[in-house]
């Protein structure tokens, strides 16, 4: 086994098991304990949602993008944050961790110009109701950006994912800017896929 098979190997493991912690507190601890080495863990499976999404962001974003602040939510080791600096995006709030946090997002006085989730909207990770604090924090005129992984474990949280983003839409509460399905967003770690696994980001204007 070649040394980048065995690194690829190394993180599907690491990855499956998170997938045993089951509360919130074994998440936060799980993440905790993998913070130091989860960029370069990360690279190995090519995971390019941060890119992807910060690319949907700055395609459509046309208002001064230094004065711009960007709520990062599930932000961990500030992935998308870099990903937005190269785009001229400067000023970031990121939470994570807990649901203490997305309190404090959700109560801060400040609307945000842009809200972003990458990589936490999946089946044992965020429930999807957050959808709806995401766009209670943007501003109007804002953007809320959002992924989801189109794996076959996740297709049942894609779909109520998707029903609640609609559902949102017809309530008036923002407008669909776009929806860009993406074939080669990661590295598959399942033992029932291989090659890589689709993903999806949406892109959503707040009215």
């Amino acid at each position: 086994m070649s040394a980048v098979d065995n690194a690829f190997e190394n993180v599907k493991a690491i990855i499956l098991s998170a997938h045993e912690s089951t509360t919130s507190w074994e998440k936060v601890n799980f993440y905790n304990s993998w913070a130091e080495n989860y960029d370069q863990d990360v690279a190995v499976l090519d995971y390019r949602a941060p890119s992807l999404a910060a690319n949907s962001i700055s395609s459509h974003f046309s208002v001064a993008r230094e004065a711009a602040v960007v709520l990062d939510v599930a932000c961990g080791t500030g992935l998308v944050t870099k990903q937005m600096k190269k785009h001229g995006f400067g000023h970031f709030v990121g939470v994570d961790g807990s649901e203490a946090m997305l309190d404090i997002a959700r109560e801060s006085a400040d609307l945000f110009d842009v809200v972003v989730i990458v990589g936490a909207l999946s089946i044992g990770q965020v429930p999807v109701g957050v959808v709806r604090d995401l766009c209670k924090a943007c501003k109007s005129g804002g953007y809320i950006c959002m992924t989801t992984r189109s794996n076959l474990d996740n297709l049942e949280y894609k779909a109520a994912l998707e029903s609640e983003l609609k559902r949102m839409e017809e309530e008036g509460l923002w407008s669909c800017v776009e929806v860009t399905e993406v074939d080669d967003w990661e590295r598959a770690v399942s033992e029932q896929e291989d090659g890589y696994i689709s993903g999806v980001v949406y892109l959503y204007k707040k009215l």
